[in-house]
Formats: structure tokens, C-alpha cells, sequence
């Protein structure tokens, strides 16, 4: 089925300006008939819902995310300016800090305001989108699932669980700890069944729920959790951390105890934004966080044009950099 992207590729036009022809916008004499020739030759015909309520529109979306402080959103978010912006769309950004209160307000801001379709980052597994979705506009979750059938762009999670854990398997370390943000979220909880499972196939010895904590996704989630596992009869020898800062929580208390990495080992899932380690220290699982926030672009962008498919889910697999590897 021809997408508003196929038909602008074939007029050699921006997705605006398809998006402005058929919704009867001023646009140039040449333009609507290239426009409507190429819609013609790929058979697109926009949804007639979508046009009524594009009409009533501005060119802005709306791209709430839990936490605007964490580099790994700042970059998703640099993914969906750059799409929207070259197909004549602005971004309001909202930050909900992890808050479903704070999160309800910016959608009903967002309808008020007359935003053509949101991203959202749920804020957890409470979130609510009848609000928005109601009115008909678009909505493309990231990063979390909801429990709604929309668009949505995830990691594969449950497989950076696992490559975390098999590369500090593969470096020699055996007592491997899990550090991950709120269990109710799912990004966390998959990574940390990878995490299970890597563990129970390459070291079946090791009892893997006492050295499982869940914490926040933030940098003081990471040390109140390391301290935790630290102060175990046996203590962990190695690390995964569920996301970055996480990932710089525990680096900090670890080096505050004198276990420098790679005297114990740590596995990070998402480039550490900051730190005085080596970069060869720390095994790296990198996620495409800015790929992420180009394809929710793609998506929504889509949609607001007409596109009425059944809804989908992208999974963006992630890429493991074990310790010692050179970093670009």
C-alpha cells in the first residue's frame, strides 16, 4: 500500500506539500499536478478521516518523553526534529518526568492546541491515550508498549539483556548482577529476562534473583542498587546495567569502592553519556536511539498524511561493544 512518502518520492516533493494538496492548501499549479499524477500512478488515496481532521491541524506534533535530562531521549528526539522539520512539521517537546498525571496534561494540551498526531515515551504501564486517540489524531508509542493497538518503535530488548550478559560471560566473569529501572516498565523487565537467561545458559551455578534489583532509570537508581549488591555476603563480580545512567551509577560507586572497571565488570545497555573510565573499560550495548526517533517521525507522519494500514511495530536491533573494542 503507497504511503504520503511514496507519492512525495515520486513527485519529487516533500511530504508537506502532498499533505497540502489533498488537503486543498495553496500550492502551486505544478506542484498539485505532479502531485496528483504520481498519486494516481501508485493508486494512494489519502484517508478521508485523516483529511477532515488535518484540516482542523497545525503542522506540529507533539513528543513526550519520560525524561528529557537522559541523553539516550535528547538523541531520539534530535531523530524525530530532523524528520519532521525537513517534511514542514515543528515539535513541541514535553517532558513528563516519569509522572502519568503530567503526562494526561500534555496530551489534553496537545488537543487543544490542535497538534496534528504525538510520539510518546509511556511513563509507565498506567498510561492513558483514550484522551488523544479519541479525537482521531495519530499516535506512535517509543521505547514502551502500551496497551493500545498503535504504532510502535522498541528495541529489542530481551536480546540487550542477553548480549550484555554473554559479553561478560565471554570476558570470564561469572556472577553476573542485574541492575534495571521500574519493574513494571517492559524495557526493563525484557532486559532483564535477557539477562536471566544469558546467566542460566552460560553460568547455571549462579542463583540469579539475589543478585537481580530493580531501581530507577536514573543515575541514583544506579548507586542505591550497586551499594545493595556490594553489601552481599558474595558480591557480584560483574554488572549489567539496564540503561545508561544507570549504567553511571553503579561505575561511580563501584570506583568508590576501589573496584575501578574492569577489576569487576560492567556491561551498559546504551552509550554512557558520561564518564573518566577508559572507553575500553565497559562493555557497550549500543541502541539506535536516534534511528528510533527517525522512524516514529516516519510513522506518524505518515499516518497524518492518510496512511490507514493496520498498525505496526518496528523492533531496532542493538549492537554490542565488548570491553577492549575501539569505539568511533
Amino acid at each position: 500500500m503507497a504511503t504520503i512518502y511514496d507519492v512525495a518520492r515520486l513527485a519529487q516533493v516533500s511530504p508537506a506539500t502532498v499533505s497540502r494538496v489533498f488537503n486543498g492548501t495553496t500550492v502551486s499549479a505544478a506542484k498539485v499536478e505532479a502531485v496528483r499524477r504520481a498519486a494516481e500512478q501508485l493508486r494512494f488515496t489519502p484517508n478521508r478521516t485523516a483529511r477532515n481532521l488535518r484540516r482542523q491541524s497545525s503542522e506540529v506534533i507533539g513528543l513526550v518523553i519520560p525524561d528529557i535530562e537522559n541523553p539516550y531521549f535528547t538523541e531520539m528526539a534530535r531523530g524525530v526534529e530532523d524528520v519532521a522539520s525537513e517534511a514542514g512539521f515543528s515539535v513541541v517537546l514535553c517532558n513528563s518526568d516519569s509522572q502519568v498525571e503530567k503526562e494526561a496534561t500534555y496530551l489534553r494540551i496537545a488537543i487543544a492546541e490542535h497538534m496534528s498526531g504525538v510520539i510518546i515515551a509511556p511513563a509507565s504501564e498506567r498510561t492513558r491515550l483514550d484522551v488523544i486517540l479519541d479525537t482521531g489524531r495519530p499516535v506512535v508509542a517509543v521505547d514502551r508498549h502500551t496497551v493500545y493497538d498503535i504504532d510502535g518503535v522498541m528495541m529489542a530488548n530481551r536480546e540487550a539483556g542477553a548480549s550484555a550478559t554473554e559479553g561478560l560471560l565471554a570476558a570470564g566473569f561469572r556472577r553476573i548482577a542485574y541492575i534495571g529501572g521500574p519493574e513494571g516498565i517492559d524495557t526493563a523487565a525484557e532486559r532483564a529476562a535477557g539477562w536471566r537467561t544469558a546467566l542460566a545458559t552460560g553460568a547455571p551455578e549462579i542463583a540469579a534473583d539475589e543478585l537481580l534489583r530493580f531501581a530507577t532509570f536514573r543515575v541514583d537508581g544506579g548507586r542505591a542498587a550497586m551499594e545493595e549488591l556490594l553489601a552481599l555476603p558474595e558480591r557480584p563480580d560483574a554488572v549489567v546495567a539496564g540503561n545508561n545512567l544507570i549504567g553511571v551509577g553503579a561505575i561511580q560507586v563501584l570506583t568508590e569502592h576501589g573496584l575501578t572497571p574492569p577489576q569487576v565488570g560492567v556491561a551498559v545497555i546504551g552509550s554512557l553519556p558520561f564518564t573518566t573510565l577508559s572507553p575500553t573499560a565497559v562493555t557497550v550495548v549500543r541502541l539506535p536511539a536516534r534511528e528510533m526517533g527517525v522512524t516514529a517521525a516516519r510513522m506518524l507522519l505518515e499516518r497524518i498524511g492518510g496512511d490507514d494500514q493496520p498498525p505496526r511495530t518496528v523492533v531496532l536491533p542493538s549492537e554490542i561493544l565488548p570491553a577492549g573494542a575501539i569505539r568511533a
